[in-house]
């Protein structure tokens, strides 16, 4: 009986540690990646969204919105990477971006950014986006853009941007979503208001699956009659372009319509004569 309770002590031991390392593993490979679904302050939430100056390419579908600033790595690889998959999917994704504040006495954004950010704001143009964010951020300038520091107009849709991710922060707070960016917020199938602080590609798969996006594009395939089909220019180098050449097959039996091949001589080579010297007036060469 007592090797009974022992060999039990130890059997709901391993029972736990397995199962507290099942639980472990649940939440650091999958859990944690997983959106949170918005139950409070979606009024205040869809508020904030529908009063932000949002870009966007158009499409008119459902919408997604894409919250984060200039220089986040993972927000520029998030468009460039999960924009068309949602595209191809019906989506419209609709891009907000703002200057992050000053932080313990350290800029965060530069004077370019803050006229950028400003100017979206105020034009919402799509264009200037795309060219802002193609161009590396040190070699930025602005130019041609009205400057937002000093500007009191423009300085004030600035701090409207910093406002709009304060006051979002902290309603997702108390949703239970830590805020941190690129920050997804959009709408299921049910109609559920869903949100994901988006920094892991791991979190991704979850919205594609959300709105029935695919996990790929495909290029698209071009029929070679296709007037869109590249054409191959003799001499370009191409595989089309260069005849394949004719080989003599392994043991030098000769090829059917190649050329002949020149004979070796054969015997001993024909010995030739040292040269002579010859001098001239001022020269001795051979």
């Amino acid at each position: 009986m007592r090797r009974f309770f022992i060999w039990s002590a130890l059997a709901a031991v391993f029972g736990l540690l397995l199962a507290g390392g099942g639980f472990w593993a649940y939440q650091h490979f999958y859990a944690r990646f997983q959106p949170v679904t918005v139950t409070q302050n979606q009024a205040a939430i869809q508020r904030l969204l529908d009063e932000s100056s949002w870009v966007s390419a158009g499409g008119g579908g459902q919408p997604l919105y894409i919250i984060g600033y200039r220089d986040s790595a993972a927000m520029q690889r998030y468009e460039r990477e999960e924009v068309p998959k949602l595209r191809a999917a019906g989506i419209e994704a609709r891009i907000i971006v703002f200057a992050r504040p000053d932080r313990e006495g350290l800029t965060q954004s530069t004077a370019a950014e803050r006229a950028t950010v400003a100017e979206l704001w105020l034009t919402r143009d799509w264009s200037l986006y795309q060219r802002w964010t193609a161009t590396p951020a040190n070699n930025w300038t602005a130019a041609g853009i009205p400057a937002a520091d000093g500007n009191l107009a423009r300085g004030a849709v600035v701090d409207a941007g910093r406002d709009f991710s304060a006051r979002l922060s902290q309603d997702l707070k108390e949703a239970g979503l830590q805020p941190r960016y690129p920050l997804i917020i959009w709408r299921d199938r049910a109609g559920f208001m869903k949100a994901c602080a988006c920094t892991d590609v791991r979190s991704w798969v979850f919205i594609r699956d959300d709105v029935d996006a695919p996990d790929r594009i495909d290029a698209p395939v071009v029929a070679p009659g296709d007037p869109e089909a590249p054409v191959a220019v003799p001499g370009d180098g191409s595989p089309e372009t260069l005849p394949y050449p004719t080989l003599p097959p392994v043991g030098g039996a000769p090829v059917e319509g190649a050329p002949p091949a020149a004979e070796a001589p054969t015997g001993p080579p024909e010995s030739r004569k040292a040269p002579e010297a010859k001098q001239t007036e001022d020269t001795t060469f051979f």
